[in-house]
């Protein structure tokens, strides 16, 4: 969609338009209320600006949207595309991989009590798998920041490709 068009959209058609970037209302309305933008620089400024200000009980509730990595999204919804080409270069094919990335998954949520999220765009299996291993040493306070980062990029890069669909 262009940026012209986004600048133009009614409240409640934005905002629809945004929830499959990141479902976090505070972020979303921040974004909205902001319009119209002079640039996609200026949309994705605000909107990192408003990113930063998530509680952790925000991200929580976002994550809840979020597949396990190495298992595809459900549904045909927008979100669940986003999540589909983020994922594309994790090898769901190589079964040594898939059972390493299932293991792993399952033994941090038993640490950290939530899903493992990861930009996965511009990543492959093998890379996410490290970032698993490495993550799985962080202390509770670390992951719950290190996830926010990668929610945020998530969620920035979903924005940009929003505003770059003409």
């Amino acid at each position: 969609m262009s940026l012209q068009r986004f600048n133009q959209l009614p409240e409640a058609q934005a905002e629809l338009l945004l929830r499959p970037c990141v479902d976090i209302a505070a972020w979303i309305e921040a974004v909205v209320v902001a319009r119209p933008f002079s640039s996609v620089d200026a949309a994705l400024a605000v909107a990192w600006q408003a990113a930063l200000r998530w509680q952790p009980e925000e991200v929580s509730q976002a994550l809840a949207q979020h597949p396990r990595i190495g298992e595809g999204a459900k549904g045909q919804g927008q979100e669940a595309r986003f999540s589909q080409r983020e994922q594309a270069a994790v090898n769901a094919q190589d079964a040594e991989l898939s059972e390493a990335l299932r293991v792993g998954n399952r033994r941090y949520e038993q640490q950290f009590g939530q899903v493992f999220l990861i930009r996965a765009a511009g990543r492959d299996g093998q890379s996410i798998l490290r970032e698993l291993q490495r993550r799985l040493n962080n202390s509770a306070e670390q992951e719950r920041r290190e996830t926010a980062e990668q929610l945020r990029e998530i969620t920035m890069l979903r924005f940009k490709e929003l505003l770059s669909d003409e």
